[in-house]
C-alpha cells in the first residue's frame, strides 16, 4: 500500500469539506466518517530530458536552487554544465550552509513568498518533516529506480543526488601518505602540534557527528588533547581543505575530497584504518509551491541521469550502476553508515546538547558566515 501523501492547508480544508458532506459508515461503534482516499506516487516520468526541457523553456526556463555548500559560487561548475546541456535555461544555485537554508525556506514559506525550487541540502530531518508537512512535491524521474532505495522517499518526496564522505586530507608537500594521520588518535602526534585544521562540530551537524562518534570511541579526554595541539579552528569543510592545499596546515579529517588520482594535487583525500568515517546522500526535492516546476523536474532528472552521475562523482554514487571514483570498493565494505547519520540528524534534542557541549570545550564558533550569504530572499527582484 502507498503512504498518504500530506495535504496542504488548503487541501486539508477542501478534504474536511467533503468529509462533513460525505455519508457516515454504520459500525458496530456507531458512526464515523469515510475514510479520505490514498494518494498514489506517482509514476515514472518517462519523457526523455529533451522532453523536459522544452516543458521547462515554455514555463518560462528559469530555476533557483538552494544547496548545502559552504564557500561562494561552490556550484558554479553545474550550472554551466546545466545550461550547456540544456541551451536557454537559467539556473542559479545558491550555496549556502544548510541549516540556514531551510530555515529560509520555512520563513519563505511561512509569509508566502517562496523564492527556492528546488532543495539541495545536508539537514537530511528536514525532507521528512517538508514531506509531512505536505510542501514537498512528489516525483520521480526515469531513473528512479537505478537509485538505491535507502536514498530515496518511496514516494518520491525527495532523492539522494549525490554521497558526500568526510575524512582526512593532508598537504602533499608537508606530509607523505606513510606520515600522514588517518584515526583520530594520530591528530595528537605532538609532531602534528600547530599543523592541524578542523570545522567547528557545533558549526556543522555533519562535522558534529564525526566528534561525536570520535567522543564515543575515546572519551572527553580526547578533547582535552586535542586542544593541546594548537588546533586552527574554522567555519566550513571547503575553508580547511583550502587551508590544507594551500599549506597554512598540513591535514585535517573535517573535510571531502575526491579518489580520483590528480597529478601533482596539493592535497589528497584518505579514508581512516581503523576509525569510523562520516558519510551520507545529499538529497533534493522539489518543493510543492515552486514557480518553476517543469525547470525542477529536469534539474532532478537531470542529476539523476547516469551520464551525469559518472562524470560528477568524486566518490560514491547514490546509483547501483555506478562505480565508486579511484577504483574504490562499494561504499557498505567500508566503516561507515550513512543511514546512521539521517538518524543522527532527527534527534535534535541530542544535537543541540551536543553543540553546547563542544561550544564549552572549543569556544564559540568564530569568523562571518564562509558563503558571505544573508538575508532571507537570496534573488533581487
Amino acid at each position: 500500500m502507498t503512504a498518504q501523501t500530506p495535504l496542504s492547508l488548503t487541501d486539508r480544508r477542501r478534504a474536511l469539506t467533503g468529509l462533513l458532506a460525505a455519508p457516515l459508515l454504520m459500525t458496530a461503534a456507531g458512526a464515523v466518517a469515510a475514510p479520505t482516499p490514498l494518494v498514489p506516487s506517482p509514476d515514472l516520468d518517462t519523457r526523455s530530458l529533451d522532453d523536459i526541457h522544452k516543458a521547462a523553456m515554455a514555463e518560462g526556463g528559469k530555476l533557483i536552487v538552494y544547496a548545502g555548500g559552504d564557500v561562494p559560487n561552490a556550484y558554479a561548475g553545474v550550472e554551466r554544465a546545466f545550461m550547456t546541456r540544456f541551451p536557454g535555461m537559467s539556473i542559479r544555485m545558491f550555496a549556502d550552509l544548510s541549516k540556514y537554508h531551510d530555515a529560509r525556506i520555512d520563513l519563505q514559506l511561512a509569509r508566502g513568498r517562496l523564492e527556492a525550487d528546488v532543495a539541495v541540502l545536508q539537514t537530511l530531518h528536514d525532507f521528512d518533516r517538508w514531506k509531512a508537512q505536505g510542501q514537498l512535491l512528489l516525483y520521480r524521474p526515469a531513473d528512479w529506480d537505478a537509485i538505491h532505495s535507502e536514498y530515496k522517499d518511496p514516494d518520491g518526496a525527495y532523492a539522494g543526488i549525490g554521497i558526500i564522505a568526510f575524512s582526512n586530507s593532508y598537504n602533499t608537500a608537508m606530509l607523505t601518505e606513510a606520515t600522514a594521520p588517518r584515526d583520530a588518535v594520530d591528530y595528537l602526534d605532538p609532531s602534528l602540534k600547530g599543523r592541524v585544521v578542523l570545522t567547528y562540530p557545533h558549526d556543522d551537524d555533519a562535522v558534529l557527528y564525526q566528534f561525536d562518534r570520535i567522543v564515543h570511541a575515546h572519551g572527553w579526554d580526547y578533547m582535552d588533547k586535542l586542544m593541546a595541539q594548537d588546533v586552527l579552528w574554522i567555519r566550513g569543510t571547503v575553508p580547511a581543505r583550502l587551508a590544507v592545499n594551500e599549506g597554512r596546515r598540513a591535514a585535517t579529517f573535517t573535510a571531502s575530497g575526491t579518489f580520483a588520482n590528480i597529478p601533482n594535487a596539493p592535497s589528497r583525500f584518505i579514508l581512516p584504518r581503523n576509525d569510523v568515517f562520516q558519510s551520507w546522500a545529499q538529497t533534493a526535492a522539489i518543493l510543492k509551491e515552486a514557480r518553476n516546476k517543469e525547470a525542477a523536474k529536469l534539474f532532478i532528472s537531470w542529476m539523476a541521469a547516469r551520464d551525469t552521475t559518472v562524470g560528477r562523482t568524486g566518490q560514491w554514487s547514490v546509483r547501483r550502476d555506478v562505480p565508486a571514483a579511484g577504483g574504490m570498493k562499494p561504499l557498505g565494505e567500508y566503516n561507515t553508515s550513512p543511514l546512521r547519520f539521517k538518524d543522527f540528524m532527527k534527534d535534535r534534542e541530542r544535537i543541540e546538547i551536543l553543540k553546547t557541549q563542544f561550544e564549552h570545550v572549543i569556544g564559540p564558533a568564530a569568523g562571518p558566515n564562509p558563503t558571505g550569504m544573508k538575508g532571507v530572499y537570496l534573488v533581487q527582484t
